[in-house]
């Protein structure tokens, strides 16, 4: 555990204590301790038809999302890594109770018995999976739905009333082009709590990227081409992180590819090509087309799992020498985006996560210091809210994601190439010290210590400038901070040898 995660944690049980005449606060001090010690949370939300059940499941690599119009997409769903599977519901009024599951070709089906889907807090999915273990996914009901209560559940999970913090502790945010309703809900998740900081727990895919173009072959290079444009926009800057494309509907059946669905479309890839590139042209002739041998169940069920995109480009690579199902299954899942996803993921959440977890922590007792709680003494809250003040302003890392913020929303008056320096050494591309350092990852500890060495002597002076501005030598002295720590923690094994 980091210093940072320990103070929060100390600042926990004391507020538990200095509000223990209020049960229910209490307990919700208690409940954000526990937090500290699990995965991160990080919901998965957007507007309706965003394809967020099938990004889930292809990040958990396996079909247990459902991706139809059934009860359990109008229901906020969590899903956990457990030794063994289970579902639980939570009732809004009523004790939790399990449900039965039956797991199919398609995925999980679950039950809800006579509790209708308006009335379920949650769902909580418990599945044995090596991708669930640092993340907990929460899927999510779609915003902007036809459904009042349904869009509601999603923004009371991710903003929630002032006195609640909120559940998710980062958000992978999907759109299929930039809408206002997505722009609105970006800026109200944005929070300026503790470190002042937004956009810090935002990610933004443009999903569904293979239907770009009309799944054109080149789908992906446009979808790259527009979250690049998006990545520049300076006010999509100030709501999340960066923007990816990603085709979900490749990524999930990439990862679940079956050998009777390669030995089908080897024999589509078959066919004389103009033939195939015709019959390609639209899912209605795809569907109809007499040309094809290929039952119209097992045509439906194709354009289901691939989509046309996927379908052109399964057949473009068997018939570059793709011989089996697993090097199919491979260049699905590399064209899908996937990848490059997850390593964000890794990078800026689950390696943040100790950070996020603190901040999230913090944040629950920031909001019940501004509530008025019956029966807390006001000398023990007055001591508390200095405590947590000191913590938010006085820890580096805060003091990071607060830089972070300023430069991305360009409140600090630097070049693009300077900024793009300053972000990658504040963190903005991963917290390891190569990475900050934009070195290799395998690069020796005497590379990494004479490169951060040079850095914190080259801010340093540019601190010292006369000429520099106020928020540029705050910018600059967080910097050198920044490469003083990489040094001591460099150094810190052979003070204790």
């Amino acid at each position: 555990m980091t210093v940072l995660t320990e103070a929060v944690r100390g600042v926990l049980r004391r507020a538990a204590q200095v509000y223990a005449a209020a049960p229910d606060v209490a307990d919700s001090l208690r409940d954000q301790l526990d937090r500290l010690d699990e995965p991160l949370r990080v919901a998965i939300a957007g507007k309706v038809k965003a394809g967020k059940s099938t990004l889930l499941n292809g990040l958990v690599g396996e079909l247990i999302a459902p991706t139809d119009a059934g009860e359990c997409t109008r229901v906020v769903t969590w899903y956990r890594d457990a030794p063994n599977p289970r579902v639980v519901s939570y009732p809004d009024d009523g004790p939790p109770e399990p449900l039965a599951i039956h797991r199919s070709a398609e995925g999980l089906a679950v039950r809800l018995r006579d509790v209708p889907a308006e009335r379920l807090r949650k769902l909580v999915v418990d599945w044995p999976s090596q991708s669930l273990r640092d993340m907990t996914l929460i899927d999510t009901p779609g915003i902007a739905s036809t459904s009042a209560a349904n869009s509601r559940r999603t923004l009371n999970l991710l903003t929630p009333d002032e006195d609640q913090p909120a559940d998710a502790d980062a958000v992978v945010y999907l759109m299929r082009h930039l809408h206002v309703a997505d722009a609105e809900f970006l800026e109200s998740f944005r929070d300026r709590g503790v470190a002042r900081a937004n956009a810090v727990n935002t990610i933004a895919v443009v999903s569904r990227a293979d239907e770009v173009g009309g799944g054109r072959i080149d789908a992906m290079l446009s979808a790259r081409r527009i979250a690049r444009r998006y990545r520049a926009s300076p006010a999509l800057r100030g709501l999340c992180q960066t923007v990816l494309p990603v085709a979900g509907l490749l990524a999930a059946t990439g990862k679940t590819l079956r050998q009777q669905e390669y030995a089908v479309l080897a024999a589509l890839a078959a066919a004389p090509r103009d033939e195939m590139d015709d019959v390609l042209l639209s899912t209605a002739r795809f569907l109809r087309s007499e040309r094809l041998r290929v039952p119209a169940d097992v045509r439906h069920a194709l354009l289901s799992r691939f989509g046309l995109y996927g379908l052109r480009l399964s057949t473009m690579h068997i018939r570059q020498g793709c011989g089996d199902a697993t090097a199919l299954a491979a260049e699905l899942v590399r064209g899908s985006g996937i990848a490059e996803l997850c390593e964000v993921l890794r990078v800026r959440f689950t390696e943040r996560r100790d950070l996020l977890k603190a901040r999230t922590g913090l944040l629950a007792v920031e909001r019940v210091l501004r509530t008025d709680v019956p029966g807390a003494d006001p000398d023990s809250v007055v001591a508390l809210a200095a405590e947590v003040e000191r913590i938010a302003s006085g820890a580096h890392e805060f003091v990071e994601l607060r830089l972070l913020s300023a430069l991305r929303c360009g409140e600090v008056p630097f070049e693009t190439a300077e900024a793009e320096v300053a972000e990658r050494l504040l963190g903005g591309d991963g917290v390891s010290a190569t990475r900050r350092l934009a070195l290799p990852a395998d690069a020796p500890a005497s590379a990494v210590r004479a490169e951060a060495v040079a850095e914190l002597a080259r801010w340093r002076r540019r601190a010292e400038n006369p000429f520099a501005s106020r928020p540029e030598v705050r910018v600059y002295q967080a910097m050198a901070r920044t490469c003083e720590g990489i040094v001591a923690a460099l150094e810190a094994p052979a003070l204790t040898s």
